[in-house]
């Protein structure tokens, strides 16, 4: 078997040209995005990472949401942050990643930087999408017990982008994915507390891998083997890992395809379960599921173990909990940023009264079949008895959003608009929306994003 590191560089040193529906994944990858970049952008953990940013020192290269701009690294950086605060983000199941968030910032910083086309700006996304999420899968589902890939295995994303656009050759991109590789990081215990470091995760790695793309330029080096050598990504952070998915497909098979688009303001472990009790309130009617006597969720191990939260102190909590998600979709037939206003929560739990007396009767199991499915599937089923003694059950293997399950792009833009136009004003919703249509005609992204949004604001 040939080395993975150097088969991966070399696959994206010499692909300069994309397939027609490529493209178009990308698109859709950039629209998702920047609705949860712009409208995360508002939230307090974004302006923090703003205000360090900003420190790296004064300069114009790049944007940094919502209207300020900065160095490429610190609008790379804190872009990140934002991308992921809201829970909107897209994420992938066989990896289980959020390759948006750390891959966009960083194409999006550079193109900037280089004035470089849309053309090119998207190829980078396309690109680092393959990397990020092939080396995930590579170590999924092991990895995922300590490692929070979106802050690991992304950095190899926002290398492979950055690396792109900036024409390196594959000794240069195999150097970018060294150094990507030594700065990997990203740890689970933050959802312990509910600590804002997973905002952190994909906000250092677009930086990291910036770096480490601007490093291999200049002709810094890294670690050839960094993907399968003895002490290398795969063994040190996987207890088992399969380096064939670096490589099985590779330029026939393009993993941006396999995208999957949130439509809940929560976890994807919680999304399977939330459809379904959707689709049971749908059946039955508000008024006939109204009794409800008792509420049992069934879901996979790995899921379960980030979303297992009871009774949520915090949104941030609530947003980890399976039983409050589905709650709430039994009760008001929308898991939407509203589900999780502050006010719903309190030390004691949670206060919102029609929820707080479902999750009392709530009860979330981990089922051994629907575990072997995953991280192919992220499948749940539900049951719902009445007070009448009637039993409604539901399953899916697939979220809404999924590949298996679509969304189209115009339901992409209704969520688009529906993030950023109450938080920024409808026309800088509507200029947004313009300006990712007319990307792949753009000649300079840094003359595009100029005019995407207001001056002035941080």
């Amino acid at each position: 078997m040939p080395e993975q590191t150097r088969a991966l560089a070399e696959f994206l040193a010499a692909t300069t040209l994309l397939p027609a529906p490529a493209l178009e994944h990308a698109r859709r990858a950039v629209l998702d995005w920047l609705g949860s970049a712009l409208a995360g952008s508002l939230e307090a953990p974004a302006r923090m990472a703003r205000r360090v940013a900003a420190r790296f020192g004064v300069s114009e290269e790049a944007a940094m949401f919502p209207a300020s701009r900065a160095s490429a690294p610190a609008a790379a950086f804190a872009n990140g942050v934002a991308s992921h605060i809201l829970e909107y983000d897209d994420v992938h199941k066989g990896s289980t990643l959020h390759a948006a968030a750390p891959v966009i910032p960083a194409a999006l910083a550079v193109a900037e930087r280089e004035h470089a086309s849309g053309g090119a700006f998207l190829l980078a996304v396309t690109l680092g999408y393959e990397a990020a999420l092939r080396v995930g899968e590579a170590v999924n589902p092991s990895h995922y017990r300590f490692w929070h890939p979106t802050g690991t295995a992304a950095t190899f994303g926002a290398a492979a982008a950055a690396g792109s656009l900036l024409g390196l050759n594959a000794d240069q991109m195999q150097d970018a994915l060294g150094s990507a590789g030594t700065q990997a990081a990203g740890l689970w215990e933050f959802n312990a507390s509910g600590a804002m470091s997973k905002h952190l995760h994909p906000g250092k790695a677009a930086l990291n891998g910036l770096l480490a793309a601007d490093l291999a330029r200049e002709g810094f080096t890294g670690a050839a083997r960094v993907l399968e050598g003895e002490r290398g990504f795969f063994r040190a952070m996987s207890q088992a890992h399969d380096a064939s998915r670096i490589t099985r497909g590779l330029g026939r098979q393009w993993k941006i395809a396999e995208n999957c688009y949130k439509l809940h303001a929560c976890c994807g472990h919680t999304h399977s379960a939330i459809d379904v009790a959707l689709d049971l309130r749908a059946s039955a009617g508000a008024a006939g599921i109204a009794g409800i006597a008792g509420i049992e969720i069934e879901t996979y191990g790995p899921g379960f173990e980030i979303v297992k939260e009871s009774n949520p102190r915090t949104p941030y909590q609530a947003k980890f909990s399976i039983a409050y998600c589905v709650a709430a979709a039994l009760a008001e037939g929308r898991v939407g940023l509203e589900q999780f206003s502050e006010d719903r929560f309190g030390p004691e739990g949670v206060r919102e009264p029609n929820i707080a007396a479902l999750l009392s009767h709530t009860q979330v199991l981990v089922a051994p079949d629907l575990t072997a499915k995953y991280p192919e599937a992220w499948p749940s089923r539900v049951a719902v008895r009445l007070a009448g003694g009637a039993v409604l059950r539901g399953a899916s293997d697939y979220p809404r959003g999924n590949p298996e399950h679509p969304v189209s792009t115009g339901m992409l833009q209704q969520k688009f608009l529906s993030l950023v136009a109450p938080r920024l004003g409808e026309p800088i919703a509507r200029r947004a929306l313009a300006a990712v249509s007319a990307i792949e005609s753009a000649g300079d992204m840094a003359e595009l994003v100029r005019g995407l949004v207001a001056d002035g604001g941080s």
